[in-house]
């Protein structure tokens, strides 16, 4: 049996910034900024309000801070509250199966501001934590939303705690232990998909992070081989038995976040519809198609995307995020998707609604190597006057990690998120700040407060 609860615990507490790859520390930074600026649009949204209420409204002048508001939480609060903020526009970056930016920021602000840690201490933190993550899911071949779990609130509790126990300077020993604790707390269903509560389990995987790490430091002791025991962490995910809970981390370990990368969205919707929403806009722009022309869509994609899109009829602009029809109903309509089409008053417009019922899909059960998605997917538009316009496979989505987005695309997404609240000169400078993320002082120097 290998000892990868302990081995991943060295990792992490060894990890300094000069030991970073310049790659990794380029898609760290493009991933805190893209996120803040992604928390910073969702905090307006009212489940955050609801969430502070219910849980998070103890001031703590010692504590940290809600973004933008800058009112002062307990640490493990503003974890929360910022997480789902982060998470609620479903607008945060993807990789992992998941969402490690939307997890690992909040959690990483709130401890870093409460520690006093530099921008790169809090940069450190990130990619350990994006390392841990990425490690975990190697081991397990059958995809965790297969089988029910939502990935960003499971591997990425883990991931949390072990960042904030790079920022709490634990020793290997005890930011095992912090792993160890989180992994008794990482829950998170697909099911929830569609609701308030998938954003809530991404603030609650960033929040049990930071507790995590808390309790580790007190002294609170947790099995030191949880990750890889017969009865741990990986064999639990994996009933089927196919985790690799015995291959020993490597002494040269490769550098995931160089490999994986980061993908941005482009728009507020489940990722899963990402590559049809490009297909779909390329052929409505293609041949300037109207509703009134467009027969029908056909939409191939993969057969995990689809039941993660379990909302062939959504009412709400939270429903809509998790709707392939509601994506080929914007793409056609709007000629966007974007947070303005993502109000339930543009998905209840007739012209919308009137769409849904001509969307058809096919679905397959081959995946992408290391995705849950489809090798591509594709979209197929009729019209009346009996044409059919293909798009053919999109592999890729614009915002991958192999399509990525310039830099003056990068800031169009984040002063959209800022909005009126910050003026011109405040949103580029702030944008500028979080891309030499590194040579801060702490989170202070950001001056996001409002």
């Amino acid at each position: 049996m290998s000892s990868l609860t302990l081995d991943l615990g060295r990792f992490v507490a060894d990890l300094t910034f000069n030991r970073l790859p310049a790659e990794g520390v380029a898609i760290a930074r493009t991933g805190i900024a893209d996120c803040l600026g992604v928390l910073i649009a969702g905090a307006r949204d009212p489940e955050i309000a609801l969430v502070d209420r219910a849980l998070g409204m103890t001031p703590d002048a010692t504590g940290a801070s809600l973004i933008p508001s800058g009112e002062r939480r307990t640490v493990e609060s503003a974890a929360l509250v910022n997480g789902v903020a982060a998470h609620v526009l479903d607008y945060d970056d993807v990789a992992l199966d998941g969402h490690p930016s939307a997890v690992l920021v909040p959690a990483i602000f709130a401890q870093g501001e409460a520690t006093g840690s530099s921008g790169a201490e809090m940069l450190s933190a990130y990619v350990a934590g994006f390392e841990v993550w990425a490690e975990l899911l190697a081991r397990e071949p059958t995809p965790l939303h297969r089988k029910g779990w939502h990935p960003s609130s499971v591997l990425g509790t883990v991931a949390a705690a072990a960042a904030c126990a790079r920022l709490r300077r634990l020793d290997s020993n005890a930011t095992a232990t912090s792993m160890a604790i989180a992994a008794s707390m990482a829950s998170g269903l697909v099911a929830n998909f569609g609701t308030m509560t998938k954003s809530f389990q991404v603030g609650r995987a960033a929040q049990s992070g930071v507790i995590a790490a808390r309790l580790a430091q007190a002294g609170l002791t947790a099995s030191l081989d949880v990750l890889e025991h017969p009865f741990g962490l990986l064999a639990a995910l994996s009933p089927d038995g196919k985790a690799e809970r015995d291959r020993p981390l490597p002494e040269q370990k490769p550098w995931h976040i160089v490999d994986e990368g980061l993908n941005i969205k482009r728009y507020p919707t489940c990722y899963a519809t990402h590559r049809s929403i490009d297909a779909a806009l390329g052929l409505v722009e293609r041949h300037d198609l109207r509703p009134a022309g467009v027969d029908r869509i056909h939409v191939t994609t993969g057969d995990i995307q689809l039941r993660m899109l379990r909302n062939s009829a959504p009412q709400t602009g939270l429903e809509a995020k998790f709707s392939m029809q509601f994506a080929m109903a914007s793409a056609l309509v709007a000629r966007r998707v974007g947070l303005a089409e993502l109000t339930d008053g543009f998905v209840r417009r007739p012209d919308v609604q009137d769409v849904f019922s001509r969307v058809s899909c096919t679905t397959t059960e081959k995946v992408r190597k290391g995705s849950n998605f489809a090798p591509s997917d594709s979209v197929e538009i009729t019209t009346k006057d009996g044409r059919t316009l293909k798009s053919g496979p999109v592999e890729f989505a614009k915002g991958s990690h192999q399509i990525p987005l310039s830099q003056n695309e990068l800031f169009d997404k984040f002063a959209v998120c800022l909005g009126d609240g910050f003026g011109d000169a405040k949103r580029s400078g702030l944008f500028q700040t979080l891309m030499s993320f590194d040579r801060l002082n702490g989170p202070a120097d950001l001056a996001i407060w409002t």
